[in-house]
C-alpha cells in the first residue's frame, strides 16, 4: 500500500512544486499554492483499499463514419427564452454542452441562470437547479421574487458530487445549472471543496455525464481579484462555452459576453439592466447610455464603439483641471477607459497641438458603467480632453470614430458605416471621421480629417487656428 503524498498546487494555473514557494513556478503569480493531499490509488477512508467501479456507459461506443454523414439534427440550440441569453449563445444552448459562466460576486449570475431556468420550464422542458452556495430557502425567496416558480423546475441543495449524479438521473432534466463549481467535491478525493484536483475531476465528470445523456450543463465559476476564472486553465478547455458576466456593482447595466464558444460566434453581446424583477434585456443600449446626457457642456463627447457586431453610443467625459500639487505629479485618472491610451493621447496632444497638460489634472470617464477599450474612441477621446482644456463644447449632434496613431495621424476603424448609421438611428447629424473613411449612410454629415489637428480645427474647438 503506498504513502499519502503531499503536493503543492496552484490555483490559477495548475502547476505542481513538491514544496510550498510564494510564487508559483509556472505562473509567476504570489500566494496561489495551495496544499493537496492526495490518497494512494484504491485506498479508502481506512487505508483499505477500494476499487472504484466504472459507471457504465450510457450511450454506445461511437463508430467512425464519413464526416458528411454526420446527424446534426439533435444537436440544435435550444431557446433559454432569454433573449440577450440566446443573442451570445447563437440560438440557445446546445444538448451535451457545458457552459462555463463566470463574474463577479454579486452581479447577478445566479438571478440570470434562475430566470432562464424558470423560462425553459415554462416551454416545457424538465430543468434542475443545483444550489451548491445557498440553501433551498434562500433560491426559493429569490424564485418568487422572480416568478420563477415552476413545477417543471427542480432543486436539488447539494455539494457531493455522487448525490448531484444520482439526482440527474432521477430528475431527467433537459438543462441543469451547478452554482459553483469550486463549491462542488468529490468525497472519494482526498484534497478539500474549491482545490485544482476537486474542481478539474467534478468537472470532467459533468462532462462526461453531459456527453452520455445530452444534457445541456451551465457551471457557475468564481473568479480571481483580477476578473480571470478561478481555477485550473483545463477548466477552460473542458467546457464547450465559456461566458463573461460584468459590470460596476453600482450601475444597473449588465454585459453578457462569449470568450469561448464551440457552437457560433463570440461576437455577440448581451445587455441587461438590473431591477428590482430581476435582469431585464436592453434591446435599445444606445438610448440607456445617452438617456440623461447633458448636450453643451465641454469635455462631452458621443463616440460610436462596436462590441462583437453590436453597435453601441456612449458617451465620453473628460475634465483638465489645474493640479493642486505643489510637486509637478500630475493625476491621471481613468475610469471604463484605458489608462495607456489616455497618455498616449495625452502625450499626442502636448506634441501635435501644443497643448499644455504638464501641469494638470485630467480625469477620463466612460459614462455609464461600460468599458471602452478598443482603439476606435482615440478620437472621441482625445476631443474631449481639448474641449475641457479649451473649455468649448463640442457640437451636440456631433459624434467622433478613429484610430490615432503616434504621429497624430487618423486611421479608419472597422466597420464605421455601421457605427454611423446607428449615430443617425439616434439622431445624430454631424461625424468626424479619419479622411480614407467610406461614405456614410444616409442622414449624417462626415467631417474628414487626415491628423487630430485638423479634427479640433473642423470643430472649431481652438479659439484662434494660430495657436
Amino acid at each position: 500500500m503506498g504513502r499519502v503524498r503531499t503536493t503543492y498546487r496552484c490555483f490559477e494555473c495548475g502547476a505542481e512544486a513538491a514544496k510550498w514557494a510564494g510564487r508559483c513556478p509556472g505562473c509567476g503569480n504570489w500566494n496561489t499554492l495551495h496544499e493537496e493531499i492526495e490518497a494512494p490509488p484504491g485506498a479508502g477512508d481506512h487505508g483499505a483499499p477500494r476499487a472504484r467501479a466504472r459507471p457504465p456507459r450510457l450511450t454506445p461506443a461511437a463508430s467512425a463514419m464519413p464526416i458528411g454523414e454526420v446527424d446534426v439534427a439533435a444537436w440544435m440550440p435550444r431557446p433559454t427564452g432569454v433573449p440577450e441569453l440566446d443573442r451570445v449563445l447563437g440560438g440557445g444552448l446546445v444538448p451535451g454542452s457545458v457552459t462555463l459562466i463566470g463574474g463577479e460576486p454579486g452581479i447577478g449570475k445566479s438571478t440570470l441562470l434562475l430566470q432562464a431556468l424558470a423560462a425553459m420550464a415554462a416551454s416545457a422542458q424538465r430543468c434542475l437547479l443545483v444550489s451548491a452556495e445557498e440553501s433551498a430557502q434562500q433560491v426559493r425567496i429569490r424564485a418568487e421574487r422572480l416568478d420563477a416558480l415552476h413545477p417543471r423546475l427542480w432543486l436539488l441543495a447539494e455539494t457531493e458530487l455522487p448525490a448531484i449524479l444520482t439526482a440527474l438521473h432521477e430528475v431527467g432534466p433537459a438543462v441543469a445549472v451547478v452554482d459553483s463549481i469550486q463549491t462542488v467535491f468529490d468525497p472519494e478525493l482526498a484534497s478539500a471543496p474549491g482545490t485544482v484536483t476537486q474542481v478539474r475531476e467534478c468537472t470532467h465528470r459533468l462532462v462526461r455525464v453531459a456527453k452520455e445523456r445530452d444534457l445541456a450543463v451551465v457551471v457557475v465559476g468564481h473568479v480571481t481579484k483580477d476578473g480571470g476564472l478561478a481555477g485550473p486553465r483545463v477548466l477552460e478547455h473542458v467546457v464547450d462555452t465559456v461566458l463573461s458576466f460584468e459590470g460596476e456593482r453600482h450601475h444597473a447595466l449588465r454585459l453578457l459576453r462569449a470568450t469561448k464558444h464551440r457552437f457560433g460566434s463570440t461576437n455577440e453581446l448581451g445587455l441587461f439592466e438590473m431591477t428590482g424583477r430581476g435582469l431585464q434585456g436592453v434591446p435599445d443600449a444606445g438610448a440607456l447610455f445617452l438617456a440623461d446626457r447633458r448636450p453643451g457642456i465641454p469635455g462631452s463627447v458621443v463616440v460610436p464603439t462596436l462590441e462583437g457586431q453590436r453597435p453601441l453610443l456612449v458617451e465620453l467625459q473628460a475634465l483638465v483641471a489645474t493640479t493642486s500639487s505643489t510637486i509637478p505629479n500630475p493625476r491621471r485618472s481613468a475610469q471604463g477607459v484605458d489608462g495607456g491610451r489616455l497618455a498616449l493621447l495625452l502625450a499626442v496632444l502636448e506634441r501635435e497641438l501644443h497643448l499644455k497638460l504638464a501641469n494638470t489634472d485630467v480625469y477620463a470617464l466612460a459614462v455609464g458603467g461600460v468599458r471602452v477599450v478598443e482603439p476606435g474612441a482615440d478620437l472621441g477621446l482625445a476631443l474631449a480632453v481639448a474641449s475641457s482644456a479649451y473649455n468649448r463644447p463640442l457640437p451636440d449632434q456631433l459624434v467622433a470614430c478613429g484610430e490615432i496613431g503616434l504621429g497624430g495621424e487618423l486611421r479608419l476603424v472597422g466597420q464605421t458605416p455601421r457605427r454611423l448609421a446607428e449615430a443617425a438611428r439616434l439622431g445624430f447629424t454631424t461625424a468626424v471621421v479619419p479622411a480614407s473613411a467610406p461614405d456614410p449612410p444616409p442622414g449624417v454629415r462626415v467631417l474628414r480629417a487626415a491628423t487630430l489637428a485638423e479634427a479640433i480645427d473642423l470643430v472649431g474647438l481652438r479659439p484662434n487656428l494660430s495657436q
